[in-house]
């Protein structure tokens, strides 16, 4: 028979456990990732709350299959990296992130090229436990590898989170974009944040 106590640290003991640090590594995303890459980043970019639930599993299709096309027809220079659970044998993919070369004229695709971050996202269940930073740092690393010296990424005016970890890991402000749009009136400006690479950095 199972009997039933009231535990008054129950609360603490749960948050306590959902701070606790999760050990993670960071590697190039492999196609069996593609489905899971596609979810995090689906779940951290666009609502299933709401009338646009029904879209959910459409948006995270296209999310796939875009990130499929561009990842097995590489430029020289793109890769995705994902952060892996290694606390247990399931490889849970904690977050992920890409970081690929752009040009100064992207039309063209001539002008000075420079690494860019986009689609940095993380589990809503491992925030805050230092994936997005391992991922940043990560990037960083590569893009040496690759022979940059410095690193870019945007970040919407209003996303005050995302602003503070960036400064937090030397990202400084190198633009802020426009984004006026008729039908998008209410749409956050994109800032284009720059960090200079050297030996330190990492």
């Amino acid at each position: 028979m199972t009997s039933w106590f009231f535990d008054p640290y129950y609360q603490e003991r749960v948050a306590a456990a959902e701070q606790a640090p999760c050990e993670f590594q960071i590697r190039a995303a492999t196609p069996a990732d593609f489905n899971g890459v596609a979810q995090i980043i689906a779940e951290s970019f666009h609502s299933q709350d709401g009338l646009w639930g029904w879209a959910f599993p459409l948006l995270r299709l296209g999310i796939y299959e875009d990130l499929r096309h561009r990842l097995l027809s590489p430029a020289p220079h793109q890769v995705c990296l994902v952060a892996v659970d290694i606390t247990n044998t399931t490889h849970k993919l904690l977050g992920t992130v890409e970081l690929g070369v752009r040009f100064t004229d992207s039309w063209m695709q001539v002008g000075r090229s420079f690494p860019y971050i986009s689609n940095l996202a993380v589990h809503p269940k491992y925030r805050r436990h230092g994936v997005a930073s391992g991922l940043l740092t990560s990037c960083q690393q590569v893009s040496q590898e690759w022979g940059f010296h410095d690193l870019y990424l945007h970040v919407l005016e209003n996303n005050c989170q995302a602003r503070q970890l960036y400064f937090k890991l030397g990202y400084k402000v190198d633009k802020v974009e426009s984004n006026w749009n008729p039908f998008l009136l209410r749409r956050s400006r994109q800032i284009l944040l720059h960090k200079p690479l050297s030996a330190e950095s990492i």
